[in-house]
C-alpha cells in the first residue's frame, strides 16, 4: 500500500482538532473514516502515530516526527497545485547579474499596466541560465552562450562592455580604456555566469584572471584596488556603489543580450515579453 495525502491530512486534522469527532467535521467525512483512513496510514508506516483515550488524543514519539514530515509534505503539495493552477498568471523572469540593466524598472512598470493579469516576478539565480535550467524561472536575460536543443531565444540587444575599477584608481580619470591596456592589469571573472573570457584578448595579450562567483564578491574584490573587471553595460546602471567607477571599453566587442525560454514548453507570456523588452532596447 502507498502512502497518500488524503491519509497525511487526516493525521494533521485529527492532532490540530482534537478529536476524531471534529477532524470528520472539518474534513467532511464520517468518523468512521477518519478511523479507518488513520488505521490505514498506521499499516503503511509500520507505527502506532496516536495515543487514543475517551477524552485525548496525542501523538506518540513516532507520530510526533511524522506529523511534522507531513505538515511539511502537505505544505509542499499545496504550493505545487497552485504553481500548477497559477501558472499563466504569473511570469517569473531570471537573470543571473543585471536583468534588464537600465530598461528593468521601465520594463516592470509597463509590464504592470499592459499586462495586469500577469503578475511579474524578477529573479537572480547565479546559474549560466539565470534559473532557467533548474526551473526558477520561465524566461530569463541571458549574456553568454545558451543550448539551442533546449532553449529557444531570441537576440533582443547588444550592450557595450565597460571596466569596473576602484574609484581611486588611475583610470578613473579617463573617459575610456582599451583592450590591449586591460591585459596589462589583474581581471577579476565569473567563471560560471560571466561574459569574460580569456578568448576576448590575443595570445600574446592576455590579462592574468582570477576567478569569483558572486556579483557582491566581484565588486568588493574590485573596490580594494587589486583588480577591475570587465562587464555588459546593464550592470552600470543594476550595480552603483560607492568605491566602484566604470568606463567604457571602447574597442571590446559587445554583449549579446538575450531572452530564453524552454524549447518544448514556454509560457504563453513568452511573446509579449520579447517584444516589450525589444521594444525598450531599439527606443534607447
Amino acid at each position: 500500500m502507498d502512502l497518500e495525502l488524503r491519509q497525511l491530512r487526516c493525521l494533521v486534522a485529527i492532532v490540530d482538532s482534537g478529536t476524531f469527532t471534529d477532524a470528520a467535521i472539518e474534513l467532511g467525512i464520517s468518523q468512521a473514516a477518519v478511523s479507518r483512513t488513520l488505521l490505514s496510514l498506521e499499516q503503511v508506516l509500520g507505527v502506532r502515530l496516536l495515543h487514543r483515550t475517551s477524552r485525548t488524543v496525542s501523538p506518540t514519539t513516532a507520530g510526533v516526527q511524522v506529523l511534522a514530515r507531513a505538515r511539511h509534505l502537505l505544505a509542499e503539495a499545496d504550493d505545487l497545485v497552485r504553481e500548477a493552477t497559477t501558472g499563466h498568471t504569473r511570469l517569473r523572469i531570471g537573470h543571473a547579474w543585471s536583468a534588464m540593466g537600465t530598461h528593468t524598472a521601465e520594463f516592470q512598470r509597463r509590464w504592470a499596466t499592459r499586462y495586469p493579469d500577469v503578475e511579474l516576478h524578477l529573479i537572480r539565480t547565479n546559474t549560466p541560465t539565470g534559473g532557467l535550467a533548474e526551473g526558477l524561472c520561465d524566461l530569463a536575460v541571458v549574456r553568454t552562450a545558451i543550448d539551442g536543443n533546449r532553449f529557444g531565444s531570441v537576440t533582443v540587444a547588444q550592450e557595450r562592455r565597460f571596466c569596473a575599477m576602484a574609484a581611486d584608481d588611475s583610470w578613473a580619470r579617463r573617459r575610456s580604456i582599451t583592450m590591449a591596456e586591460l591585459g596589462t592589469r589583474v581581471v577579476l571573472v565569473d567563471r560560471r555566469t560571466g561574459t569574460t573570457t580569456s578568448e576576448l584578448w590575443t595570445e600574446d595579450a592576455q590579462p592574468r584572471l582570477e576567478y569569483t562567483n558572486d556579483i557582491d564578491d566581484w565588486l568588493a574584490a574590485i573596490a580594494t584596488g587589486r583588480c577591475v573587471g570587465l562587464t555588459p553595460q546593464a550592470t552600470v546602471t543594476q550595480y552603483r556603489r560607492d568605491g566602484i567607477v566604470y568606463r567604457p571599453v571602447r574597442d571590446a566587442p559587445p554583449v549579446v543580450v538575450q531572452l530564453a525560454w524552454r524549447r518544448h514548453d514556454p509560457h504563453p507570456a513568452t511573446q509579449a515579453a520579447v517584444g516589450l523588452l525589444s521594444e525598450l532596447y531599439d527606443a534607447h
